[in-house]
């Protein structure tokens, strides 16, 4: 089937929770042949929506791929999940995609989440197209949403449909590139879209953006300017041909409409991903670190490179074990062939190559440049690392995640499930990135750590019912960081005899505040001659061992900066153990001077509520520490933005849910650390 394919797009599908996505993939799906019936994610019967949490929740938790065929183009999709503690599992999605659709309610417009998505695909130069879903709802607006993504989140928005009719009255779309009506009222599931002539009544309004379309393609097309001005028509391949290179180079956002939900408006959306959205070769070579050199190198993303692949996401099925799913951005792989994890160094097998659609799966016997797919085998390789070709080893550019910023204690409640929960937390922590888990030094508790309330509700629901470990969780605690206010130094001496062999070592570390979000660092002010790079080196890492473990109540320490002042060498005695103990002790001694203070984790909060509650809850927000940034009047609800501390932000969904009779919707995201107050 992958044969007949002439070119590749890979999309992902990206909005704010509730928008739509997971409803259009699931037509893309039907549309395509891909599935025999349209699932619905109200009834819980969602293609992508695999996971039993997320048929449940009626939300999607992680970023689901799937392959289908369009016009002989092989489109490989990835729904992206809309909350914000999923945050991680957008970020690497976009990091492998070379297209996206933003998905829009026409209700809503452009929601908090929907800023956040696009302000990570516009870190990672993602061509995008936009679909403003939902045109059947009550308060409905085309324009106005439009007007927002022009002005929110600071993109060139271009219509290329307009809508016919909105709320129940919306029938169809008009083709302001092909100038006709579209209607899907000849079957109960859009199969077949009508073409007709448009009708005089919306002849002007057609007109006047048909109009403002060719204006603005003008800008990048003279063929398109010589034949407006001179007032002949404009063929439609050279419009296509224009909107395709203005899309790419991220001039312009084509702009279409529907509701996935009635079946309308899905298929333009897929001629224009084919027609808008690039193949992988037409982007620009990627970079790379040359592991031998240490130099960066670009790679062409063709077959005939050497091989280089992103594993962006870890999975773990019981039958197969783990599945990596890897963007190939250069050469080919083949199943039953070595390759190199070059950010490890260490050599795995890859067994089998499947190419995923959700949870089920079709083998098949190579990857090439472009392709996105699982490989079965490899045994080390984490979220992030590349894979190469042993004789050219380069390394991708990595991917960041935020830190986690909630924790829970999670202990097994029989001694035979402790090794069974260790294994579970092990795959998760693989999978999950932004899923930390630590063990408490003095009571022996595991430690969970993750983005969020429903972050960690999800991971805690798969340990006890994915894994089958019986395990008692407590409440959840803030992760607090630890830093200091002034500056201050300290000379510590090490002198220990041990084994037989005098070790000693003296050191001076002067430690200082650095503005907050800047991170630690290490400097050191004495020469080689004076102290051997070997034992510089025991310096660096007694002091960077010394971060994570805190000052005074164990969290770790940030944005501290540590300069080794002086140092007594003696050859006869010193040793690199001495120097790195010395090191530590010295730096956390300094900073026990260095006026401590403790930083607590403030997040960014959006809350969604109709206007009549809008003070009640701008009064709630306030008793919990909450300081209220800005106010947005929307057509159908009220939004408000502010920052308040997550420790006085627990339990707020079921507040809010009272506040507003259930009626008000929330999302928070980690902004930064401040002291505690």
């Amino acid at each position: 089937m992958a044969d007949r394919a002439k070119s590749v797009r890979n999309i992902g599908i990206m909005a704010h929770i509730d928008a739509g996505k997971t409803t259009t993939t699931e037509r893309i799906l039907f549309y395509t042949h891909k599935s025999h019936r349209i699932g619905e994610v109200d009834e819980g019967t969602a293609t992508m929506d695999w996971m039993a949490q997320e048929q449940n929740r009626g939300i999607t938790i992680v970023s689901a791929a799937t392959t289908c065929f369009w016009d002989d183009t092989q489109i490989n999709i990835i729904d992206t999940p809309g909350h914000v503690d999923f945050t991680a599992e957008v970020e690497r999605s976009l990091r492998v995609l070379d297209g996206a659709v933003g998905v829009f309610c026409a209700v809503g417009g452009v929601e908090p989440q929907s800023e956040t998505v696009w302000r990570q695909a516009d870190r990672y130069k993602v061509p995008r197209i936009a679909y403003i879903n939902k045109m059947d709802r009550i308060g409905a607006d085309f324009f106005a949403v439009v007007e927002e993504i022009q002005s929110k989140l600071k993109a060139e928005p271009l219509p290329l449909s307009l809508p016919i009719g909105s709320e129940s009255a919306y029938e169809g779309n008009i083709d302001l590139i092909r100038m006709s009506e579209i209607h899907w009222d000849q079957d109960p599931e859009g199969t077949n879209p009508r073409y007709s002539d448009i009708r005089p009544e919306l002849r002007e309004l057609a007109d006047i953006w048909h109009d403002k379309l060719l204006d603005r393609l003008s800008a990048y097309s003279e063929e398109i300017t010589d034949l407006y001005l001179e007032g002949k028509p404009v063929p439609v391949e050279l419009i296509n041909k224009t909107i395709r290179m203005a899309t790419i180079s991220q001039h312009i956002i084509p702009v279409l409409v529907g509701s996935s939900l009635k079946n309308k408006g899905v298929q333009p959306l897929l001629d224009a991903v084919v027609s808008f959205l690039p193949t992988p070769e037409e982007l620009d070579p990627i970079k790379a670190v040359h592991g031998k050199k240490d130099e960066i190198i670009e790679l062409v993303r063709n077959e005939k490179e050497h091989f280089s692949a992103l594993v962006f996401k870890i999975q773990h099925d019981r039958e197969m074990g783990m599945l990596c799913y890897l963007r190939v951005y250069s050469g080919v792989l083949k199943a039953g062939t070595s390759v190199m994890n070059v950010n490890d160094k260490k050599r795995e097998r890859v067994n089998r190559l499947l190419r995923m659609h959700a949870n089920h799966h079709e083998q098949i016997s190579e990857l090439k440049a472009g392709d996105i797919g699982v490989a079965i085998g490899l045994k080390f390789v984490r979220t992030g690392e590349t894979l190469a070709s042993e004789g050219y080893p380069v390394i991708l550019e990595n991917m960041e995640f935020p830190e986690p910023v909630i924790s829970v204690a999670i202990e097994p409640k029989t001694l035979s499930d402790q090794d069974k929960l260790r294994a579970a937390l092990e795959n998760l922590k693989k999978e999950d990135p932004t899923f930390g888990v630590s063990e408490n030094e003095e009571t022996g508790q595991l430690i969970i750590s993750g983005m969020g309330e429903l972050h960690l509700d999800v991971l805690v629901t798969r340990v006890l019912e994915e894994y089958k470990v019986d395990a008692n969780v407590g409440n959840p605690q803030v992760t607090y960081r630890e830093t200091i206010t002034t500056t201050s130094e300290h000379t510590e001496t090490y002198q220990r005899t041990l084994a037989g062999k005098d070790h000693a070592a003296t050191v001076k570390i002067r430690v200082e505040p650095r503005r907050r979000g800047e991170g630690n660092l290490f400097i050191s002010e004495v020469g080689k001659s004076a102290l051997p790079a070997t034992f510089q080196d025991a310096v660096k890492r007694g002091i960077e061992a010394a971060f994570p473990s805190g000052i005074f109540m164990g969290y770790p320490c940030v944005d501290i900066q540590a300069t080794l002042l002086d140092v007594k060498f003696n050859e006869a005695n010193a040793s690199e153990i001495a120097f790195e103990t010395a090191a530590s002790l010295g730096f956390d001694s300094a900073c026990r001077s260095a006026s401590p203070t403790l930083l607590e984790p403030v997040m960014e909060v959006d809350v969604m509520c109709p206007s009549e509650q809008v003070g009640d809850v701008i009064s709630n927000l306030s008793q919990r520490g909450g300081h209220v940034e800005s106010m947005e009047s929307r057509p159908s609800y009220e939004l408000v933005r502010a920052k308040a501390p997550l420790v006085n932000m627990f339990g707020y969904s079921t507040t809010l849910r009272s506040l507003t009779q259930g009626r008000g919707t929330f999302s928070m995201e980690f902004s930064h650390f401040a002291r505690k107050t």
